[in-house]
């Protein structure tokens, strides 16, 4: 809670690379340094949404221990370390792993230059996958009339799966088996988009943060170069990052 000295209220404030930043009680680490303009590299984190900490990006360093921005409460007089070498190092070797898990070729993505992904390892300067690609076996879904979906760039964020089940009703999407087997199914006995109730209407058509729902017949229409992430880089966008919605998937 705010302190109160002499009847005056105290406004609490952690302390983010040596910057003093305000919050209010309930708010987390993530949701200060986000109403203060800083960024902190995320992917799963969504406004939206209860935070779940599954992609580990938003790690920062609190009270010398290493935490998930999105999930640990802000507390008074915190001292937290966000843009360090040690941190950013940790995250390019993340995102390193996603990349390689996935089959992420960005030069021929639909995405490219609207993907957080791709924008995350632009920012981090990551210059290379690094590790060896794992090219695993997933295809693509073309059956719905207006939206296709490749699972080959889904990075298990849960955004779509939230979105589906809290916001639209109907928990189309899901996640099966379990470590690297791990992948995105469409609830449906028949494993096939069109056969739910899947509507470009929904919440969940509009949250994914790299390739993996795409309207059809849009492909392209805003070229390359002149996308969301082309125009300004992913770190200078915290405010529309804050308060990013349904809406937040127009070119």
């Amino acid at each position: 809670m705010n302190g109160v000295t002499n009847g005056v209220i105290k406004q609490q404030s952690l302390l983010l690379d040596g910057m003093p930043v305000p919050f209010d009680d309930g708010q987390t680490i993530m949701d200060a340094a986000m109403a203060a303009e800083i960024f902190i590299p995320h992917l799963c984190h969504h406004p939206e949404f209860k935070p779940q900490g599954s992609c580990k990006l938003c790690t920062v360093k609190a009270n010398g221990r290493y935490v998930s921005s999105c999930t640990m409460p802000a507390k008074d007089g915190m001292e937290v370390e966000n843009n360090s070498p040690d941190l950013n190092d940790k995250r390019r070797t993340m995102l390193q792993m996603l990349f390689v898990e996935g089959n992420h070729f960005c030069p021929s993505c639909e995405k490219s230059g609207n993907c957080m992904l791709q924008a995350l390892a632009y920012e981090l300067e990551m210059l290379s996958p690094h590790f060896e690609q794992f090219y695993p076996d997933r295809p693509v879904d073309a059956s719905h009339p207006d939206v296709l979906l490749d699972f080959n760039r889904c990075i298990l964020c849960e955004l779509c799966v939230r979105a589906s089940r809290d916001v639209d009703g109907k928990n189309v999407f899901a996640l099966s088996g379990r470590g690297i087997s791990k992948h995105l199914i469409v609830n449906a006995e028949s494993g096939r988009l069109a056969d739910t109730d899947f509507s470009l209407a929904d919440h969940a058509a509009h949250v994914c943060p790299v390739g993996v729902i795409l309207e059809k017949r849009q492909g392209f229409a805003v070229p390359i170069g002149r996308r969301r992430y082309d125009v300004d880089p992913i770190g200078m966008q915290v405010e529309r990052l804050a308060a990013r919605s349904a809406t937040d998937e127009e070119s």
